[in-house]
C-alpha cells in the first residue's frame, strides 16, 4: 500500500468517529466526489489499514449487567499453547476481547457476564480449568470508555 494522504486520513478519522457514515456524507465532508470516496475506502480495505468496523454495544441492554478483566499467566508458555488459548476462549459469548500481552501476564481478557455468579462460574469453568493457567487475577469494569478521536503519529 502507498503511504496514506491527508484523503486518506480525513476518511479513517471521520469512519472512527461513525463507521456507520455513507459514503454520500463522508465524500462532502472532505469536499471530493462520492465515487474517488468509495474507491479510496475500498483501497483502505483492501489493504488491510481498515480491518472491519464495529458496532458500540451497551452490554446492560442485553444483560451483560457485569463487565470484568481477567489477567492470566500461563505455563508453559509457547506459541502453540497461546494461539489455542485465544481460539478456543474468543467464540466464547461471554467474551469482549482479548489482548495477548508482554509483561507479568500472558492475556487480559475483557468479559461482561449477567451476575456475580455467571462470572464465578465462567472464570473456574473456561479460564482456571485449563491446564495451562497458573494464575488468574480477576477485577471488577465500573466503566469502559473508547477515544472518540483515531491516534495521531505525525
Amino acid at each position: 500500500m502507498k503511504k496514506l494522504d491527508d484523503v486518506d486520513l480525513q476518511i479513517l478519522t471521520l469512519l472512527f468517529k461513525d463507521a456507520d457514515t455513507t459514503n454520500k456524507d463522508l465524500a462532502a465532508s472532505i469536499g471530493i466526489a462520492p465515487s474517488t470516496c468509495l474507491e479510496r475506502v475500498k483501497r483502505l480495505k483492501s489493504s488491510g489499514v481498515i480491518k472491519g468496523s464495529f458496532i458500540d454495544v451497551n452490554y446492560n441492554t442485553i444483560g451483560g449487567n457485569i463487565q470484568a478483566m481477567a489477567a492470566i499467566q500461563l505455563q508453559p508458555y509457547s506459541e502453540q499453547i497461546v494461539n489455542l488459548l485465544r481460539d478456543e476462549l474468543l467464540p466464547l459469548p461471554e467474551i469482549v476481547s482479548m489482548f495477548h500481552m508482554g509483561g507479568a501476564f500472558d492475556f487480559y481478557i475483557h468479559m461482561s457476564v449477567k451476575d456475580t455468579e455467571h462470572l464465578r462460574r465462567f472464570v473456574f469453568e473456561a479460564i482456571t480449568s485449563r491446564d495451562e493457567v497458573t494464575n488468574v487475577e480477576t477485577a471488577l469494569v465500573f466503566e469502559h470508555s473508547r477515544s472518540p478521536e483515531i491516534p495521531n503519529f505525525s
